[in-house]
């Protein structure tokens, strides 16, 4: 059921003294893309008629077949917090539509809405993702740039005076809830200067537009500090990066699919059919999941991230793990998935890859309840725990030979996302870094 009307965000645009509405819209790279219009075009815009040239966007299409239109999705109608006392800015996020009104297959958000009904039509009524996204705050140096200086050496779970990032996380934390969210926990996390505030779940749709709002209130709060956030996997070496688990559940006409009270672990044959899946499929979905050639860098063993491919109800080494929470709280965490992920397609692959495991009744191995990471390379294959790919190229490559998860992101957003990755891996692997110079410049 629609919450608001076109009537209801017309009067609502009134109400709030609202002078601007952006129309938001997610690139195939996650990067969050919009056209600010005034006011007196909202009614343009609630005709779907606000057209823009797609050949601007990256991976959307050629010059020569340029013209595209916003459809606002009248559910996420915000008033942002923040802006001026002269007039309010609003958000819609929109689907990308052709000129001929169709939904464009290289729109991320039309392309989930695409696998989710593909899980429809398996029985399913609903995806749910509750997601951790963790970031760091660095200050801002003179010229209002990014440095690498932290504005705090606390560790997990510390406070003020330790944690000087405390204010401002709260800030976010207030802002978020004054647009709607509901903030679950919000504390640093286990690296200097890094932090993480979680929501509540809600079907895949509205939680990845929740992870792009998050995001953006994020790094806007941040500047009114004097800082800068950021969600790359590795900014510093030699302590944690950021991940965003996401915690996954399906459900059929409120009832959790994955929860069985009479079997083992309480976990139902679909639970462990989803389980299968994305086992099976994790190497192909990492090129999606963790995007960038510094994901990679956070990838590793010793930093809590997960590189192995198994999973547990015990501990958190592997790359997925069963929270204790049981009934309509039952649900798999995957621990891989990095905040540079575009939470659209990172959400369609991870689907994708469960929904076969069910379609095919896969069984998944037995859990690893040890260590991984302490396990030798002989004892991980005794165990079958394999390993994710270590570089984005690999990553690439496993993406392209999987029929399964490749038909999860549609021929165009394919062959864009590896194109725009491609060129991303070369520019990385071809240039000279600081640490080859440290390291052979005086030697040879």
């Amino acid at each position: 059921m629609a919450k608001f009307t076109r009537e209801d965000i017309k009067r609502l645009a009134g109400e709030n003294n609202v002078k601007f509405i952006r129309l938001q819209f997610t690139d195939i790279l996650g990067t969050i893309k919009n056209v600010e219009i005034p006011v007196s075009q909202l009614e343009k815009a609630l005709d779907n008629k606000m057209m823009f040239d797609g050949s601007s966007i990256e991976g959307f299409v050629r010059i020569e077949e340029s013209d595209m239109y916003l459809f606002p999705d009248l559910d996420t109608w915000v008033v942002f917090p923040w802006t001026a006392e002269k007039g309010k800015v609003a958000r819609l996020i929109c689907d990308i539509h052709n000129a001929d009104g169709t939904p464009f297959a290289g729109d991320p958000r039309n392309n989930l809405k695409r696998v989710l009904k593909e899980m429809n039509d398996l029985g399913f009524t609903d995806f749910n993702l509750g997601p951790e996204p963790e970031f760091f705050l660095f200050k801002l140096n003179e010229k209002g740039e990014p440095s690498l200086e932290l504005n705090d050496r606390a560790g997990y779970f510390d406070l003020a005076p330790i944690d000087l990032g405390e204010n401002c996380r709260r800030d976010i934390v207030l802002e978020l809830e004054e647009m709607g969210f509901e903030v679950e926990a919000s504390h640093h996390e286990v690296a200097p200067g890094q932090h993480e505030i979680d929501f509540k779940y809600a079907n895949a749709l509205k939680a990845c537009d929740d992870i792009q709002t998050f995001k953006l209130v994020v790094k806007t709060i941040a500047r009114k500090h004097g800082l800068h956030a950021t969600f790359m996997p590795k900014p510093l070496f030699g302590v944690n990066g950021s991940g965003m688990h996401c915690n996954l559940s399906l459900f059929n006409n409120g009832e959790n699919s994955f929860f069985d009270s009479r079997a083992e672990l309480q976990l139902s044959d679909v639970a462990r059919q989803f389980i299968a899946g994305i086992l099976k499929h994790a190497p192909s979905f990492t090129a999606v999941t963790n995007p960038l050639v510094n994901s990679y860098k956070r990838l590793v063993p010793g930093y809590e991230a997960p590189c192995y491919v198994a999973w547990s109800s015990q501990n958190r080494s592997p790359l997925i793990r069963i929270p204790a929470s049981r009934g309509m709280s039952t649900r798999v965490e995957v621990r891989s998935v990095d905040p540079a992920a575009n939470p659209y397609l990172a959400l369609a692959v991870l689907l994708k890859a469960g929904l076969d495991g069910i379609k095919n009744q896969l069984t998944p191995p037995a859990p690893v309840d040890r260590n991984i990471y302490v396990m030798t390379k002989e004892e991980r294959l005794d165990e079958g725990v394999y390993d994710l790919p270590a570089t984005l190229a690999q990553a690439l490559e496993t993406l392209q030979a999987n029929e399964v998860i490749t038909s999860a992101l549609g021929e165009h957003i394919l062959e864009h996302f590896v194109e725009a990755k491609e060129i991303e891996w070369d520019m990385f692997r071809t240039s000279v870094h600081q640490w080859e110079r440290d390291q052979y410049m005086s030697m040879y």
